[in-house]
Parts: C-alpha cells; structure tokens; sequence
C-alpha cells in the first residue's frame, strides 16, 4: 500500500478500533469488576508483546530517561484512562454520557499544546474543534433523550470520567514532548507494565478480583486486547508520532458517534435524527480541525 494511502486510511482505522472500546467494555463488565478486568487485559497484552518483541529482536531504549517517560505515558493513557472509563460505566454512568465526557479532550489538548508544545492553533482548527464538540453533544444529546437519562442524577458517578479526559490529555501532551518516537513493540510492554502494577494493586483492596469466565467475557477480553490494546494504542502512538497534538486530538471526537453507529449496527440501537445531524457536525469539525 503506497504511504500516503496509508497516511489517510490510518485515522480512520484508528476512530473504528477505538470505537469499539466502550462496545467491549458493555460486553464484559457484566462478568468482571473494572480494575479486575483491565489487569487481567493488560497481563494478555504484556505477554503478547513480549513474544512479539523477541521474537522480531525489537530494540529496547537504552536511556533509562526514556523508558521512564514511556511509562509515563502507559499510566496516563492506559492505566488513568481506560481505569476512569471502565469506572464510570460500571458504576451506571451511560456510554454515551461517558464518551462525550472523554470527548471534551481536543479542547483540552488544543489549550495544553499551545501552552506546552509551542504548536500554533489557528481559527480553522479552533472552528472545527467547537463543531466537533457541538456534533458530540448532539449525538449524545439524542441518545441520551431516547435512553430516558437523566442527567442531574448522574453528577456523582462524572468523577471517573473526569478522571480518564485528565489521563488521555495529558498522556497525548507528555508523549509528544518527551517520547514521540520509541519501537512500538517494546514500548508497549514498557507502557502496560507499570499499568498493570498500579491497576492490579488498586483492584486487590478494592475488588474482589473475581472473574466469571463465559464466552461473552472472553470475546470481549480477547478483543480488547488484540484489536483495541495492539492494535489501536500502536496506531495510536503512531499517530502522535508522526502529527501534531491537536490533530491527533481532534479524531476523538468521532468516537461517540461511531461507538453510536456501531451500536445500531450490532445490537439494533436505532439512533434519532438529532443523532444523525450531530455525527454530520462532527465530522465536518474533524475535517477542520485536522487541515
């Protein structure tokens, strides 16, 4: 495939994998506590990648300073991010309400990297980073009317997902200061590992780390772990590799409106004009925000 077929089909691909994050979280939180389930995920991944990184004779940094800042990296974007998501779902807080929670991030990046990373963020981008923020509370907004949810109950069940948009913000501003480029396969073990510490120490005094092992669980692990885990978070970091900050920001506000669609296409969940004119703006704002 010719690069800059890549270089376009790559966000794309990501926006889908990423997407079906929260489809598999709906999956297997019903079988596994949070934190439990994210430890047994990043004990698959971590032994996986080993393998991979082995067998490939994939290098390894060599300055310590990096390895610290990789792992930086892996406690803000896996272990604080996907540990608040997971939290705020499994403590009743609607997908969608969550999505457009987390979906709040360009904006946040968009502030942090003009401050931080010197990046200049000019009118188009900014234009396109308040209609994509506009197309997620329209979608949500839908989903949430269709739903019956109400919004004032849900206040003390936001911290968590506060708690991921701080994670994946700052874990998008830091690895693109200090670690931008690092080999994908032995920095993903650097980045699950300390992921995995903190989550499992987490879960072993606050869950009971039970797991109920039925088939809907394992297809849920095994695709979180596979597709969302290596897949996703190594296009990921290419992405940030290769874009700036904001760019790469900016696609996360097309992962609540394709999560919905997702959701319509596997499970049958219909999805109200608003929904649809909101998905419309969101992508005219990702088209913006990333020219």
């Amino acid at each position: 495939m010719p690069p800059e077929m890549l270089q376009r089909i790559m966000p794309l691909l990501f926006v889908l994998l990423w997407s079906t994050g929260f489809l598999g979280a709906k999956f297997g939180l019903p079988y596994a506590e949070p934190l439990t389930f994210l430890s047994t995920r990043y004990v698959l991944v971590i032994g996986l990648m080993v393998l991979i990184a082995l067998a490939m004779r994939a290098p390894w940094p060599r300055d310590w300073r990096q390895v610290f800042h990789i792992g930086v990296t892996g406690l803000l974007v896996q272990a604080t991010y996907l540990g608040g998501v997971f939290m705020a779902i499994h403590l009743g807080l609607a997908a969608g309400v969550t999505a457009l929670v987390v979906g709040l991030q360009p904006l946040l990046t968009a502030v942090g990297a003009g401050w931080l990373l010197g990046e200049r963020v000019s009118r188009t981008q900014w234009l396109g980073l308040a209609l994509g923020f506009i197309g997620v509370a329209l979608v949500i907004a839908g989903k949430s009317a269709e739903e019956g949810t109400d919004m004032p109950q849900i206040g003390t069940m936001l911290l968590p997902a506060l708690v991921a948009l701080i994670g994946i913000t700052l874990g998008t501003l830091y690895q693109k200061r200090y670690c931008p480029g690092f080999d994908l396969r032995t920095g993903s073990v650097i980045q699950f590992v300390p992921s995995l510490i903190i989550t499992a120490a987490i879960a072993s005094q606050t869950e009971t780390m039970h797991i109920d092992w039925s088939g809907e669980f394992v297809f849920a692990l095994l695709w979180l772990v596979i597709v969302l885990s290596l897949g996703a978070i190594s296009l990921l970091n290419l992405l940030i590799r290769s874009g700036s900050a904001v760019n790469v920001a900016s696609l996360f506000y097309l992962t609540p409106p394709t999560t919905a669609l997702l959701a319509w296409f596997l499970f049958g969940e219909t999805l109200t004009g608003i929904a649809f004119v909101g998905m419309a703006v969101a992508v005219a704002g990702v088209w913006l925000a990333r020219k």
